[in-house]
């Protein structure tokens, strides 16, 4: 129960991956953000204070144990007869045939290696999470991947002299050849071949990190946490996540663990929810998809505020969302306008331009509701914003203060 005297505030927190970019010429040397239509987000921006974050990785939910080692990874293409990497990303449509591969790949055994276990995990589209457990291993090795296209696979090395980083290197060589002799056999990729695609024979391995004692996040910082992700908007499931008791809270996935488990009856009350399409259009230097995929963004925003406004407003009440609850008031004539309609995903034809660049945003200066000055969402104005340039690691304190002053 919720002590009606003393008000439970729960916390929204939405990262848009890859959000900032650079101007473009296309766009009259505006950034997508600042020429994408995003009314929701330039409310939310109107009417709370703002800043510049530098974020940080966000896991896949792999199960590691102080010693084990994880990687960022993507499915690629590997030229065998060469040893050069034609293509980082085998296919960005690989939602299906992924985790039929990564199941392929779970459990895996070095000939070389016995005493070390490798699991696998997809992601999102070509990406995949690999871990290593074991005895005797280090983070301190350079990965397999080359960063660019049509570059040699690399061969792990270690970055120092010791001998768990010399072993490690040994380990995740031998890992990469026996990831790339399963792929090669694999179904999946014969019928990828017989259908004219790229195939899928390699795993690139970057970005070694070593597990270590983290404190869990709610002796941390207090607040029970829950996070949707990484690649589709789930208001609803975000939003009945916070919501509980008043509404059902949805399944939840325990990290380490194969089964989804019944969430709290009584809800969560940080909601982390990972938003990583617009990243990918970015890495694909698709500047007009990106702006429409940002008003996409826009639109689920908009609905997941009118769904928490909703579940304050007829049977939360005495619960305060943090982020958006606290500044609701101010955009209540705003979100009475959203409409809760499903809406179609952004698509780009060949050759297509963006048809609009949003004039009204230059008109919305004397409409700040509350806060610091900055009445739009984008990197230009959040610059100016009174939180100024920050970690994602001073994120949580940041909250946290707010929380108290709220």
């Amino acid at each position: 129960m919720v002590n009606s005297k003393e008000p439970k505030r729960r916390v929204t927190f939405i990262l848009v991956d890859g959000v900032g970019d650079v101007s473009l010429p296309r766009f009259g040397y505006k950034t997508p953000l600042q020429v994408a239509s995003v009314p929701n987000l330039d409310a939310i921006a109107s009417a709370g204070i703002n800043g510049l974050m530098d974020p940080v990785e966000v896991g896949l939910g792999l199960a590691m144990s102080p010693g084990d080692i994880a990687f960022k990874s993507n499915f690629a293409t590997l030229d065998e007869s060469t040893g050069v990497v034609t293509s980082r990303r085998a296919d960005r449509h690989f939602e299906e045939e992924g985790p039929v591969l990564c199941a392929a790949l779970d459990g895996l055994k070095l000939p070389s290696f016995p005493q070390y276990e490798v699991r696998v995990r997809h992601a999102t589209e070509h990406r995949c999470g690999v871990v290593v457990k074991g005895p005797k291993l280090s983070g301190n090795i350079s990965g397999t991947d080359p960063l660019k296209d049509n570059r040699p696979l690399l061969q792990a090395q270690p970055l120092d002299e010791s001998d768990e980083a010399k072993n490690t290197a040994a380990v995740i060589n031998e890992l990469s050849k026996e990831i790339s002799r399963i792929l090669v056999g694999h179904p999946v990729n014969a019928r990828r071949v017989a259908e004219g695609k790229n195939i899928a024979n390699v795993v690139l391995l970057r970005g070694c990190g070593i597990r270590i004692e983290v404190p869990p996040f709610e002796k941390l910082h207090g607040l029970r946490p829950c996070m949707v992700a990484p690649t589709k908007i789930i208001a609803d499931a975000i939003a009945r996540a916070l919501s509980a008791p008043s509404k059902s809270c949805p399944n939840v996935f325990v990290p380490g663990e194969d089964e989804h488990k019944h969430g709290r009856p009584d809800g969560y009350d940080f909601g982390f929810l990972h938003i990583k399409a617009i990243d990918d259009a970015g890495h694909d230097k698709a500047s007009v998809f990106k702006a429409k995929g940002l008003e996409a963004v826009d639109k689920a925003i908009g609905q997941l505020a009118v769904l928490l406004w909703q579940a304050e407003s007829t049977g939360s009440s005495n619960i305060t969302f943090v982020s958006l609850g606290t500044i609701l008031p101010q955009l209540k004539s705003h979100l009475s306008n959203i409409p809760l309609d499903p809406f179609p995903l952004p698509t780009v034809e060949p050759g297509e331009d963006l048809a609009h660049a949003d004039k009204s945003r230059e008109e919305k200066q004397s409409r700040t509701f509350k806060g610091d000055k900055v009445f739009e969402f984008n990197e230009i104005a959040a610059a100016r914003g009174i939180l100024g340039r920050f970690t994602g690691s001073e994120m949580m304190g940041i909250i946290k203060a707010y929380l108290k002053l709220s």
